[in-house]
């Protein structure tokens, strides 16, 4: 992915254009070192100054505005703005009360805001510096002074907006602005390097299935590397990373889970569902949680989890309102977020435990076999369709067992009910209700046949499996030969069918019905798709087996095998 711009002129061309796009809350600083707030100067005031080198929207300018920073001054991508440049924008936003500087722990920023704060000392006008050093990853916990900057600057940047709006003077914005940083921990992930603008190749490259810990944002690597992780483990490697460093005492915290520019939304919604499970269960309070881009590094993908624990000043200077271009808040919540579990509990029981009914066995069984095989069935389905199908089957198995093992082990058509409007709900899409049918309509038919204790037969088994087709075929409108699930499904029927009106015993009839299904799964091939988004891309299709007959044929097969293990050798399935 290469950045728009050259390297020349991309620090100019995009600060015009965010002056010009937010012009309402900011002015450029003539010389085209930084941007102020619009209103700025106000007189008694401390004027908070931030900055650094560009490349990190929000970050520096994009946090400019009421409540939060009164300027931000501009270097080019990755470097540190000059002296000259500091001193400018400094001298811009001071109304007379000091001004509050702070940026991240690099030497080239040390160096430049250093000197800065000398030149404007040497006129008169007083300032404090403190420095963010957030990143766990970047030195040890004794010595914070070796610790980088990272997204804890939108963290710490806040409460000395805050401290500065409410009116405290230049020792107390100092002073809390400190106590801020002290108290705020960063540990961070990368997938993938960032491009600088006018390059071909990022600065550096994360090889297939890895994943970098504890990255920087100018372009650094992480300190290690390891095996790229699921939403699940990474929300834990990037908790794993913060606990140590967490006191004890109030567990009031502030969340940021920050992605640095090519990270989506929804995947880091992924993660923070276990992040915040995680923290709540070390006893932590997140009070107010922020999930989005707030100090990105060009278009490097990964992401960031910041937090700052508070005490009652952070607490209220946090949730203090601010409008910039790049974050506005009207006020934040200062009472706990309710925890919702992301872990379904009724799955974490061992398969094949005491109470548990032929429904859930073969379910259970039916979901290992679509997990093992969720990404073949992606596959099949991005051939001519957007390549969802595995995750659909997935989730929606893992809803069926979860309902079927909530409805209970003793009522056999209940449970199939429940998994069917379980799978429906969950999966979605046009397989979701296809299968959601199939299973709850089975489940519909067993009850009807009012079984009791005589038990299900093999006959009473074809014949609720019949109604299911039938509803099956109401609903999706399709026919043998569309390549559809339809497909592996009637042959499964009829089989079934016939091998209960000869007598055979359940498990044995299921068996040979799901091997018809496999083999007519298998010759959907050479078919031609005449249904759904496939139909629009028929051609390529050929030569693929169709997902849902394939899907179909697994879950078949699976729950087959489950009833062997189940002592139903015989002809009856004996409710209870």
């Amino acid at each position: 992915m290469t950045t728009l711009g050259t390297a020349e002129s991309f620090k100019r061309d995009w600060l015009d254009g965010f002056v010009g796009a937010y012009g309402r809350t900011v002015r450029k600083v003539p010389g085209g070192y930084g941007v102020v707030g619009r209103q700025v100067p106000r007189s008694g005031k401390v004027a908070v100054v931030i900055g650094g080198g560009c490349g990190h929207y929000p970050a520096f300018a994009g946090l400019v505005g009421t409540g939060f920073a009164d300027g931000a001054v501009v270097g080019d991508v990755f470097t540190s703005p000059s002296a000259e440049q500091v001193y400018r924008t400094a001298r811009a936003a001071d109304g007379g009360a000091g001004v509050l500087f702070s940026y991240g722990n690099y030497q080239g920023d040390v160096l430049h805001f250093g000197l800065a704060a000398r030149r404007l000392a040497a006129e008169g006008i007083p300032s404090r510096t403190v420095l963010v050093t957030d990143d766990v990853a970047s030195g040890p916990a004794g010595e914070p002074e070796h610790r980088r900057g990272v997204a804890g600057d939108f963290l710490v940047f806040k409460i000395a907006g805050a401290a500065a709006e409410r009116g405290y003077d230049l020792d107390a914005v100092h002073a809390v602005t400190a106590k801020a940083n002290a108290r705020t921990r960063t540990f961070g992930v990368a997938f993938g390097g960032c491009t600088l603008p006018g390059a071909a190749e990022p600065l550096f490259s994360v090889g297939d299935g890895e994943m970098e810990l504890g990255l920087g944002i100018h372009g650094e690597p992480g300190v290690r590397t390891v095996s790229r992780l699921d939403a699940t483990a990474l929300a834990d490697a990037l908790v794993n990373g913060l606990l140590p460093e967490i006191p004890a005492g109030d567990r009031r915290v502030v969340v940021l889970l920050n992605g640095l520019g090519r990270t989506k939304y929804e995947e880091m919604f992924v993660a923070y569902a276990r992040i915040h499970e995680r923290l709540a269960a070390e006893g932590l309070n997140p009070l107010h949680t922020e999930v989005g881009e707030f100090v990105t590094s060009l278009d490097m993908a990964g992401v960031s989890l910041t937090v700052l624990m508070l005490d009652d000043e952070l607490a209220e200077l946090y949730a203090a309102p601010c409008d910039t271009p790049g974050y506005r808040s009207g006020g934040a919540a200062l009472e706990q977020v309710p925890v919702t579990s992301t872990v379904d509990e009724s799955l974490t029981r061992p398969w094949g435990a005491a109470g548990e009914g032929i429904v859930d066995r073969a379910l259970t069984a039916a979901l290992a076999s679509i997990e093992a095989n969720e990404a073949e069935l992606g596959r099949l389905d991005a051939v001519a369709a957007d390549g969802d199908h595995g995750l659909g089957m997935t989730r929606g198995m893992r809803a069926a067992v979860g309902a079927a093992r909530t409805a209970g082990a003793e009522d056999v058509p209940g449970a199939l009910l429940a998994a069917g409007t379980a799978f429906a709900d969950a999966a979605g899409g046009a397989s979701g209700a296809l299968y959601g049918v199939l299973l709850a309509e089975t489940g519909a038919g067993l009850r009807s046949a009012s079984t009791g204790s005589s038990g299900i037969t093999a006959p009473v088994l074809a014949d609720a499996v019949d109604g299911a087709v039938r509803a099956f075929v109401e609903l999706g409108r399709a026919e043998v030969g569309d390549k559809t699930m339809l497909d592996a499904i009637e042959p499964f029927r009829a089989v079934l069918r016939e091998q209960a009106g000869a007598g055979t015993g359940i498990a044995e009839a299921w068996r040979k019905a799901a091997a018809r299904a496999a083999r007519a799964a298998d010759e959907t091939a050479e078919l031609l798709p005449a249904k759904g988004r496939a139909a629009r891309l028929a051609l390529r299709s050929r030569g693929h087996a169709d997902p849902g007959a394939t899907s179909f044929a697994l879950l078949v097969a699976a729950i087959g095998e489950a009833l062997s293990t189940c002592g139903l050798a015989g002809r009856r399935i004996q409710e209870g």
